[in-house]
């Protein structure tokens, strides 16, 4: 209590804890609805961002943490889709490009049901998001029924899977494809630089990238990447939104399998509202074997994205496959340069042969896998069904040379060590990120790995506590990268700490009984605490568990037609 009488949050924790500190810049960063990653770079609320968010602040605040997930899904469109970045309107139009005037979505998106009330962009990113929900709701069960939080929370994420796996499936082998490099969260990632090839770029002074107010040059994409992204954006809205008609079209292993442990959290949701999870588990084992059939290498030990749009029957064993034979006779990294050229030598003959009105037309659905090693391909390894020698090939990939986990590497790379393009500071190039690691320290617990994932937990926390909790990091050296104070490097580190070491994580969304560091400032305990999380919620303005179930009003179950709630961002 401070002298005027306002409450401040003061756990029975020394002033510089890590949880303290990680508590701050979660508050620093709440919009009163919502939390952004960072005031500066990223001043509006993202997907996937606040998902990763609500894991952390369940540990604070379960209250705070629904009320996360149920902005985001306020701003759901009608086809089921959950938009990438939900604008909050008093942010001036110029502080983020693309802004609300660029996506357009309240009249460009009216064919897909986007909401009127409030301006989202057209894109989605990893749904991560039943995954969330299922963790924040075993935070506080009690809290979580009073609200009907689940019940809420259900179809809206039932609908979001049915809008994946069929309005997405583009190349019909079952996985969903992204339509843009933005929507996998890896924007930079040289996994994309062959199907981005095939597009042309948009003109230079035709936009004004805000990021480089925020970040040196040096470590954001370039210009021509930038241009790509642009015209693939500007194509997709002026197209309505619709899916299947542009030219990057790309089946991502880390994207596919956040849908699949989403999907065993939508069984597991189901369960808790009284109906069998059955059906679920059963898609998500399919949904599993599926990924492996597209995207699994043998010969490399991991998975890789396919570009949907790239190669054809003629070449698809040699380029679809990577060659397999042929990687037997040469170092590895002298195919990479070869596999390299190969692609770009190939996209550009491709190109000119399907140019015109029937391009589309001539696209093989079948595809081809994209020769980049990047750390998507590792993260299957959060499946419960993944097969048990698919997962000890992962691990073992994890520490080799390509990503030196529990070796040279800090922290694994968001790319290839060896790789040719391979930049330890740009963006996605080489960095080493937070969400990526502690989704691998999940998948190394959960298949028994327990001395691995918990030299990875104790890099986390370390990183976290020197960098200022930084949005990316130098993987070498744990150097700070980009925007500081980023939001779910904090709540990522929170939920890090309150994770019991050694914990079993045999079944993927079982995490009810965590221990809790700092949430009390009347005793000092490690036990969950609610009261002290009430205390939080109280001192930062939120009501009391109690009394907010009577606040909250119930969204419909039949609300996706109609935009929903969500327009004040203030």
């Amino acid at each position: 209590m401070t002298h005027s009488g306002a409450h401040v949050y003061d756990p029975d924790r020394p002033a510089g804890s890590l949880h303290l500190r990680a508590a701050r810049v979660l508050e620093g960063n709440w919009t009163g609805t919502s939390t952004v990653p960072s005031h500066g770079l990223y001043p509006h609320q993202w997907s996937w961002d606040s998902a990763f968010i609500a894991i952390g602040l369940r540990h604070l605040s379960p209250l705070r943490a629904q009320t996360e997930l149920e902005t985001l899904l306020g701003a759901q469109w009608g086809d089921g889709r959950i938009p990438h970045i939900v604008f909050n309107p008093s942010v001036p139009l110029d502080a983020y490009f693309p802004s609300p005037d660029f996506w357009r979505s309240s009249t460009a998106g009216r064919a897909a049901g986007a909401p009127r009330t409030v301006q989202t962009s057209g894109i989605v990113q990893p749904p991560v998001h039943a995954l969330a929900a299922w963790l924040v709701h075993q935070a506080d069960p009690g809290l979580s029924r009073s609200r009907s939080f689940l019940s809420r929370m259900y179809p809206r994420l039932a609908a979001w899977h049915r809008y994946l796996l069929h309005r997405r499936d583009l190349g019909g082998g079952g996985l969903a494809s992204v339509v843009h490099p933005w929507e996998q969260g890896m924007d930079n990632s040289p996994c994309w630089d062959a199907p981005l090839s095939r597009v042309t770029p948009a003109a230079p002074r035709s936009f004004r990238r805000a990021d480089l107010d925020h970040g040196s040059a040096e470590d954001r994409p370039t210009d021509l990447d930038y241009g790509r992204y642009v015209r693939l954006a500007t194509d997709y809205r002026d197209g309505g939104y619709a899916d299947g008609a542009g030219e990057f079209a790309v089946e991502d292993p880390a994207f596919n399998a956040l849908l699949i442990a989403s999907e065993h959290a939508l069984a597991a949701i189901a369960q808790e509202l009284g109906a069998a999870g059955t059906a679920r588990h059963a898609r998500a084992e399919r949904l599993t074997a599926a990924l492996v059939e597209r995207l699994w290498d043998p010969a490399e030990g991991m998975f890789f994205c396919r570009d949907v749009y790239g190669g054809d029957a003629r070449d698809g064993g040699e380029n679809g496959a990577l060659g397999s034979e042929r990687r037997s006779a040469k170092s590895s990294a002298h195919e990479s340069e070869r596999r390299s050229a190969k692609s770009s030598a190939h996209s550009s003959e491709r190109r000119s042969r399907q140019s015109g009105a029937h391009a589309s037309e001539q696209r093989s659905r079948t595809g081809a896998l994209i020769p980049e090693r990047s750390v998507a391909g590792l993260l299957p390894l959060i499946l419960p069904a993944l097969p048990r020698d698919i997962a000890a090939t992962l691990v073992r990939t994890a520490g080799g040379p390509h990503f030196g986990l529990g070796g040279v590497a800090r922290l694994a790379p968001s790319y290839d060590l060896t790789g040719h393009a391979f930049d330890p500071h740009r963006y996605w190039r080489g960095p080493a990120w937070f969400n990526t690691n502690w989704l691998l320290e999940r998948g190394l617990r959960l298949h028994g790995e327990h001395g691995r994932a918990e030299e990875l937990r104790a890099a986390l926390l370390e990183t976290a506590d020197s960098s200022g909790f930084a949005e990316y990091v130098d993987p070498y050296t744990g150097e700070a990268c980009g925007a500081l104070g980023f939001s779910w490097t904090a709540a990522l580190t929170l939920d890090l700490l309150h994770e019991p070491a050694g914990a079993d994580q045999a079944d993927l969304t079982d995490r009810a009984d965590l221990t809790d560091l700092a949430n009390r400032a009347d005793q000092s305990t490690q036990v969950v605490s609610h009261p002290g999380r009430r205390a939080f919620d109280n001192v930062h303005g939120t009501p009391p568990h109690a009394s907010h179930a009577s606040h909250t009003p119930h969204t419909p179950h039949s609300s996706f037609e109609t935009g929903a709630k969500g327009g004040d961002r203030g």
